[in-house]
């Protein structure tokens, strides 16, 4: 079995920021993500158990190095100032590179 490196992108935000978040993936050309809503306590005190604007939500995105550069760095330009968002980058490998 040949694995193959990609990168995991992981975004924790708002739930208000996902909208924007999926429109520069796909400004980049990447349709394909996950999302999950979330709950968890940090910096801005408990999140995800009150009202629906309140929520957080994780997006995963699986891609090619080649195009992670530009879309943390658009997501880290446009959105961070306005918005509660955790983003980390993980190698994985994958069995089917074509995917992604």
């Amino acid at each position: 079995m040949k694995l193959y490196d990609v990168k995991l992108l992981t975004i924790t935000c708002e739930i208000l920021a996902q909208e924007n978040i999926i429109e520069i993936l796909k400004k980049h050309e990447i349709t394909g993500y996950t999302t999950y809503e979330v709950d968890g306590n940090g910096t801005r005190g408990l999140r995800g158990q009150g009202l629906k604007n309140e929520k957080n939500v994780k997006v995963e995105v699986i891609m090619r190095e080649e195009k992670l550069q530009d879309v943390v760095e658009e997501i880290s330009r446009t959105l961070f100032a306005n918005f509660a968002i955790v983003l980390y980058v993980s190698d994985v490998g994958v069995l089917r590179p074509e995917k992604f």
